[in-house]
């Protein structure tokens, strides 16, 4: 949440929307787009404000200038450009493991997977897969088939199933949640993440890199998705890189093959230099956007905190913190108050759509949470799918705010599965709030009788410092340090 609207945010991670021909060992050739074309570049634009708002923003620093130089470095070998001028690259201030690339030039990484990266030809690996996916034009025929086909498994799939009537919740899909980053973020087929790897390949082999770093960083991301699932209820519920872009496990030793087909005998990396640029930058939660810890969410500037229920993930967003659990759905978030809870509630409906704006009628239930005044109501919506009950739970906390959930359960539920939560919200007090404080990447050099173990006991984590450790510089447990070697720390 940022500090006066809302929250950090979702992404991809190896994902991608939209170049020049490539022909990998005996691989097929892939047709690419040759050109950046006008269309592209306005759409282009259109869009990257949104995308910003919706994954956390720029990310500020000297980092952001360094991936800006690998990335339009790597992006012109791609063939849709040859002036780099013509790409934007923005470092993203996204605590989730993320990259992705939309047409018109514009692509995208979060400090959280260039954290988990090693070196240049890493970073320059992954930013060549996600231009390689525009190159190859996956993110329109993503989109054509995800509006034919809708957008399953989720909150959006209740949503987008044309909602019957005058539902009031109708709109949503539009206006409670967008379809903007949806559409860009949609899972690729393991055809074309092989397509993208083929062409990232190509790309650091053509710009001079070690082709085989793209093997090396799927790698990490397979290490990434094993630690996240041991993890699971102290992060979020799935890395998002992994819910777009099918299991980089498998894709190793394919991608290490096709790298030793290019007949590229380049080993450069550049690690020296990427970890220079690595050095500070934020890891996990950005306090200022609020933090997510286990299964507890705290913003230290709103000064507010809840608590979700075991077995429901949680994803900060730039507009709202969604939760998702196999027993429902739900988004937290804040709106413009006038102070009458009732009237808020209404005008969370009526923005949502249906009745011609107007809101849902029925009666508005109040209590009290936490010594906070709340209010809430529940409406029942039809869908293709079936009915799904939607719920605003609403809080006044005092000098004009007030935020609320949305919640969408099964019929006949209410507010159901998610009682524990409603109830959780409160302030967050001083102490509390000046308490929470952000990690960063810190790099240190190994002395004479450092090891793994004692290293990782450095970790800015009581829980799975030594798992963490070893992920995040692509070791294992029987790896020996030399002194005089740089490795990465998580430290406060």
């Amino acid at each position: 949440m940022r500090g006066k609207l809302f929250l950090a945010s979702a992404g991809l991670g190896f994902a991608a929307l939209a170049a020049a021909p490539a022909v990998i060992g005996q691989q097929r050739a892939i047709r690419t787009v040759s050109s950046i074309s006008a269309q592209d570049k306005q759409a282009g634009a259109k869009q990257h404000p949104q995308l910003l708002n919706e994954f956390g923003g720029a990310y500020a620093g000297p980092q952001a200038k360094y991936v800006e130089s690998v990335g339009r470095r790597i992006a012109v070998q791609s063939g849709l450009s040859n002036a780099q001028s013509d790409f934007t690259v923005t470092l993203l201030n996204s605590p989730v493991n993320n990259a992705f690339a939309i047409p018109g030039g514009y692509v995208y990484v979060t400090r959280q997977l260039m954290a988990l990266m090693n070196d240049e030809a890493e970073l320059a690996g992954v930013l060549g897969h996600e231009i390689g996916h525009v190159a190859a034009k996956h993110g329109q025929r993503r989109q054509q088939a995800a509006q034919r086909n809708a957008i399953g498994g989720t909150l959006l799939q209740v949503l987008t199933g044309a909602l019957l009537g005058d539902s009031a919740i109708g709109g949503l899909l539009q206006k409670g949640i967008g379809t903007g980053s949806q559409l860009l973020t949609l899972k690729f087929s393991r055809s074309q993440e092989y397509e993208a790897d083929d062409l990232g390949i190509r790309y650091l082999a053509s710009g001079g890199y070690d082709p085989r770093a793209l093997s090396s960083m799927l790698a990490s991301l397979a290490a990434q998705s094993n630690l996240d699932a041991r993890v699971s209820g102290n992060a979020r519920s799935m890395p998002e890189w992994a819910s777009t872009h099918p299991d980089p496990a498998s894709r190793v030793g394919r991608a290490a093959r096709n790298a030793a087909a290019t007949g590229s005998t380049s080993t450069v990396r550049n690690r020296d230099a990427f970890l220079n640029a690595l050095d500070g930058v934020l890891y996990g939660d950005d306090p200022k956007q609020g933090v997510i810890e286990g299964n507890r969410f705290r913003h230290p500037e709103l000064r507010l905190a809840f608590t979700v229920p075991s077995g429901f993930g949680m994803e900060n967003g730039a507009n709202a913190v969604t939760v998702a659990g196999s027993g429902g759905q739900a988004q937290f978030s804040g709106a413009s108050y006038g102070g009458s809870l009732p009237e808020y509630i209404n005008s969370v409906f009526a923005k949502l759509g249906g009745n011609n704006g107007a809101p849902p009628t029925g009666e508005v239930s109040r209590t009290t949470v936490n010594g906070l005044p709340a209010a809430w109501r529940t409406v029942r919506a039809n869908t293709q799918s079936g009915q799904v009950d939607a719920t605003v739970f609403a809080y006044d906390f005092g000098g004009g705010k007030a935020y609320h959930f949305l919640l969408l359960t099964a019929a006949g539920q209410g507010v159901g599965p998610f009682a524990s939560m409603v109830q959780s919200v409160q302030r967050l007090s001083t102490q509390d709030a000046a308490a929470i404080k952000p990690r960063r990447v810190s790099m240190v050099t190994v002395k004479s009788g450092d090891t793994v173990q004692s290293l990782s006991r450095r970790m800015a984590y009581s829980d799975y410092p030594l798992e963490r450790f070893l992920t995040i510089n692509a070791l294992t447990a029987q790896s020996v340090l030399r002194p005089g070697q740089r490795v990465k720390l998580v430290t406060w």
